[in-house]
């Protein structure tokens, strides 16, 4: 028994032991992976490591008002091959490599066949999961690769791995550069100016995700593709901009860029009603002697304006019934002096003029005079004035980048003896060329102040997503005859003042000439010297008795003699309106309709064959259609009825508004699209705005309405 106990305890003491030497045994390994192989241990796992990546999404387009493509991302493919895929067996490689090779080098032109197969084969050699193809692969290369021997047999079957990136393409290239906008910076982030980093949270879209295993050559593989979260791509972006006039605007202000040999230049028209920005060009000269957008001038440049201003101070006297347009103000032979310093005129000899003819010719005497004389002993009124208008608050605009308008008050430490007169005209003060427009732009729309718009609408996938509708900043500026008034005067530059060189027949100008001397930093004005920079502008609006557009042109620093806002600026105001007038003569008052007349019966868009059947049926003078397109729009020219083409863009949504509903019909389902209809007589309304990029499939909804005007043509 003693024996058999015995035994049973050197059993269990040995099974301690060794319970013992293996826990000894596991601790000194942990001490040695601890102390010894843990970098080993680390590369080993880093191998092997799994991490989510994000996927970028597509970022949305940019349009022009027409739809038409100003900032596009175009996909660009890497190429990759996982050439030890379990379905790429020995027999399918070694019977399918020569044929690859081959097609390869002709698609791609960079390595011969036996190259890319030798490619091939050490890939294979070497158990390559991950193995380059090809960089930089363009869309319709990619599509014919994919018919390629071995690659045909599928994504996973072929052992083909395609990773997209995407480039971003200004279609026009440098038209609208600053406005558009463009990544900068460098690195992993990214920094976008313009509307692309003004509505980057609309155009970037939602990012993906992607499961990736890391394996040799610190390359990453995906783990399983079909179980990525997709990214969702952008909203595209449609703005104001026409590209046509954007065209006009920038090739107007290079050409007298480069005859006046100028530092910059900037030019922006504006629609007087919404404020939409139709154009706006900023060119400055660079180290190359070239002349290119690298800055935005017209929005970022708040500098003293000159004798532009001069409107202002009118506008604030006119309000305050401190003057009218008969007012006598004496302009001492363009000579005076304030505090003892002197202003002049740039012109000298004028005496006792009335107001109006003060600011046709723009005397600084006359102006800084009326000013001095009506507020001297109420400074602040004058400023209060100004503040009333609103030209000293930021206008808030939708892209980057606004200059700080700067209007002081009799509080501030700069104020001074001088700075109510030299206010008056135009200096002591900050705004810059876009703040000036929008005064302008409102005594057009009758003291309306709209806000400047860049961006229309933000839509995805064709739909609208959200619409900017224009923005009163100041429902009243000043009163409706101070606006009258100055109406009168501005028209008054153009017809008989310094604005006179630019007067046209065909239709009414109504701006303001302005000439700055600029400030050399800490040097002043250098009068009298070689170093003295001017800056000419002309600001107005057209047609002056029924306005639909402004305008403002500035040239900075001329070097060839001339520097008079008349002279470098209103000439590209004048060829840029003329071009527009040119090409958009729906901008003309309309003819007055005589009521004694018989009227001429109503008239929808549609086929022009259809519609001069049945015009000719009635006898009725048709003007024939200038081009040869199959879809027109009719409308009334005194006794004539004209016919205008209506532009169809495959791809694009066409107009159908005026069109019956057989027509529209026949119109949209040619271009693919799912059409509702609501109502019926003819088309007033249509849920997919005119120029947008559209797609087969999409959904469309057309209003109809019985007309129940009077007969006539509708447009």
């Amino acid at each position: 028994m003693k024996q058999i106990k015995k035994d049973i305890l050197i059993r269990v003491y040995l099974v301690y032991f060794v319970v013992l030497l293996f826990g000894i045994f596991i601790i000194a390994r942990v001490v040695m992976i601890q102390q010894f192989e843990k970098n080993e241990f680390l590369e080993m796992a880093k191998k092997q490591e799994i991490r989510l990546f994000e996927l970028e999404a597509i970022r949305g387009n940019i349009l022009a008002d027409d739809g038409s493509l100003l900032a596009v991302s175009i996909p660009i493919f890497e190429v990759r091959m996982d050439v030890m895929t379990d379905s790429i067996t020995d027999k399918v490689f070694n019977h399918n490599v020569d044929s690859l090779s081959l097609r390869l080098s002709q698609l791609f032109m960079d390595r011969t066949p036996s190259e890319y197969k030798d490619l091939l084969w050490e890939g294979r050699r070497n158990k390559t999961r991950y193995l380059l193809i090809h960089r930089d692969v363009t869309y319709p290369d990619l599509n014919k690769l994919k018919k390629f021997p071995i690659f045909r047999r599928g994504q996973y079957k072929g052992g083909l791995i395609v990773h997209a990136q995407f480039d971003r393409e200004l279609p026009y290239k440098s038209l609208a550069r600053r406005i558009i906008g463009y990544e900068s910076g460098d690195g992993n982030k990214k920094v976008y100016v313009g509307l692309e980093g003004s509505f980057t949270k609309n155009l970037e879209g939602i990012k993906g995700q992607r499961l990736m295993r890391r394996i040799s050559g610190q390359a990453w593989v995906p783990v399983d593709p079909e179980s990525q979260i997709e990214p969702q791509n952008g909203n595209d972006v449609i703005t104001t901009l026409d590209v046509n006039l954007q065209d006009l605007a920038e090739t107007s202000l290079l050409k007298e860029l480069i005859a006046d040999s100028a530092d910059h230049g900037c030019v922006v028209l504006m629609e007087v009603k919404t404020g939409y920005i139709r154009a706006m060009a900023n060119l400055g000269l660079t180290k190359k002697g070239t002349y290119e957008e690298i800055f935005n001038y017209a929005i970022g440049e708040s500098q003293e304006t000159g004798s532009t201003f001069k409107l202002a101070s009118f506008l604030v006297a006119l309000d305050d019934r401190k003057i009218d347009l008969t007012t006598p103000i004496n302009c001492t032979g363009g000579i005076t002096y304030f505090a003892g310093r002197k202003m002049e005129d740039s012109h000298h000899g004028l005496q006792v003029l009335p107001a109006l003819q003060v600011f046709e010719k723009s005397s600084n005497v006359g102006t800084s005079r009326m000013v001095y004389n009506a507020y001297a002993d109420s400074a602040q009124k004058f400023i209060d004035g100004l503040y009333r208008i609103g030209i000293n608050r930021p206008l808030g605009l939708q892209i980057a980048g606004e200059g700080r308008p700067y209007i002081k008050t009799t509080k501030s430490k700069y104020w001074s003896a001088l700075s109510l007169p030299w206010m008056s005209i135009g200096y002591e003060i900050s705004l810059a060329p876009i703040h000036l427009l929008t005064l302008y732009n409102a005594v057009a729309n009758n003291g309306v102040m709209v806000k400047p718009l860049f961006v229309r609408e933000i839509r995805k996938n064709g739909q609208l997503v959200q619409r900017f509708n224009p923005v009163v900043v100041n429902p009243q500026i000043v009163s409706p005859w101070a606006i009258q008034q100055a109406k009168l005067m501005l028209e008054g530059v153009v017809e008989e003042g310094t604005g006179a060189s630019i007067k046209t027949p065909n239709y009414k100008i109504a701006g303001k000439t302005g000439t700055c001397q600029i400030a050399a930093g800490n040097k002043g004005y250098r009068q009298g010297t070689k170093e003295v920079q001017y800056k000419g502008s002309f600001v107005g609006y057209f047609p002056a008795d029924n306005p639909k557009y402004s305008m403002i042109v500035v040239i900075v620093n001329p070097k060839k003699g001339k520097y008079y806002g008349g002279a470098v600026a209103a000439p590209v105001f004048r060829e840029l309106s003329d071009k527009l007038f040119a090409i958009r003569p729906d901008i003309m008052i309309p003819l007055p309709v005589d009521t004694n007349s018989s009227p001429l019966p109503y008239a929808r868009a549609g086929y022009v064959k259809d519609l001069a059947d049945v015009f000719a049926m009635l006898n009725l003078k048709v003007r024939p259609l200038n081009g040869n397109s199959s879809l027109v729009r009719p409308a009334i020219s005194s006794d004539t009825i004209v016919l205008t083409a209506a532009r169809i863009v495959k791809g694009t949504m066409p107009d159908v508004c005026g069109m019956g509903l057989r027509d529209a019909l026949f119109l949209l389902e040619q271009q693919g699209l799912n059409v509702l209809v609501n109502g019926k007589g003819t088309v007033v309304k249509q849920s997919i705005h005119p120029g947008i990029i559209i797609s087969k499939g999409m959904p469309v909804v057309i209003e109809l309405k019985v007309n129940q005007d009077k007969p006539g043509t509708q447009a």
